[in-house]
C-alpha cells in the first residue's frame, strides 16, 4: 500500500467517523481539508491567473495595457487601510456591471428563452396522433404559472388548475431531491469502494 492511499484511507474514515459524533479526528480532517483546498486554490491563482494572464504578457511580452489590470487589482487592496478605501469602490464598480454584462444575456438565454423554446412544442406527432409528452408540457406549464397567479384567488377553475400546478411542483422538487440523492450516493458508493478494495483489501 502507497503512501498516498494510506493517508487517504485514513481521512476518509476521519470524515465518516462524524456519522458517530462530533469528534477531533473529524475536526482535524476538516481543516486539514480546508486548508488545502484554500492553499491548492492560491497556487492555481498565482500561476494560472497572475502568472500566464498578468506578469507575463505585461513584463515578458510588453503588453502595457495590462497595468490597468495590475492598478484596478492594487486598488482593491486599498480597502485593507480606511483612509483609501474608497479607491476600491472603483474596481469593484466595474467588476459587478461588467458581470452583469456578460452574465445577464446569458442567464437570459439559459434560463428563460430557452426554457420558453422548450415549451412550444407540437401537440401531435408525425403520424397525427396527440404527443403525450407535448400535452404533458403545455398542462404542466399552464397550471404551474395558474398557482403563481396571486392577482385573483385560486377558485372555481383556476384553483383546480393551481391545485394541479402544486403537483408538478411536488414532482419536480422530488425528482430534483432524488437526483441529489443519488449523486451523493455515487459518491458514497465510490467512498466506499476505495476503502473496501484498495484500503482495507478486503474485497477484489
Amino acid at each position: 500500500m502507497d503512501i498516498g492511499t494510506l493517508v487517504a484511507g485514513i481521512l476518509t474514515l476521519a470524515i465518516l467517523s462524524f456519522l458517530y459524533r462530533d469528534n477531533p479526528f473529524y475536526r482535524m480532517a476538516e481543516s486539514l481539508l480546508i486548508g488545502v483546498s484554500i492553499g491548492y486554490m492560491l497556487a492555481i491563482t498565482w500561476t494560472n491567473t497572475l502568472m500566464d494572464l498578468l506578469f507575463e504578457p505585461l513584463f515578458v511580452d510588453g503588453a502595457w495595457l495590462m497595468i490597468i489590470p495590475l492598478l484596478l487589482g492594487l486598488m482593491m487592496l486599498a480597502r485593507f487601510n480606511r483612509k483609501t478605501a474608497g479607491l476600491s469602490r472603483i474596481p469593484i464598480a466595474l467588476m459587478i456591471g461588467s458581470g452583469a454584462g456578460v452574465a445577464i444575456p446569458a442567464m437570459l438565454y439559459a434560463r428563460t428563452l430557452k426554457q420558453v423554446s422548450a415549451t412550444v412544442v407540437p401537440l401531435v406527432d408525425a403520424n397525427g396522433l396527440p404527443d403525450f409528452s407535448g400535452i404533458v408540457v403545455i398542462v404542466g406549464l399552464l397550471s404551474t404559472l395558474a398557482y403563481f397567479y396571486f392577482s385573483r384567488e385560486h377558485k372555481g377553475a383556476l384553483g383546480k388548475a393551481a391545485t394541479l400546478g402544486t403537483w408538478f411542483l411536488m414532482i419536480f422538487f422530488g425528482t430534483t431531491f432524488g437526483y441529489t440523492v443519488m449523486s451523493r450516493m455515487s459518491t458514497f458508493i465510490g467512498r466506499m469502494e476505495f476503502l473496501l478494495v484498495d484500503f482495507l483489501k478486503l474485497a477484489n
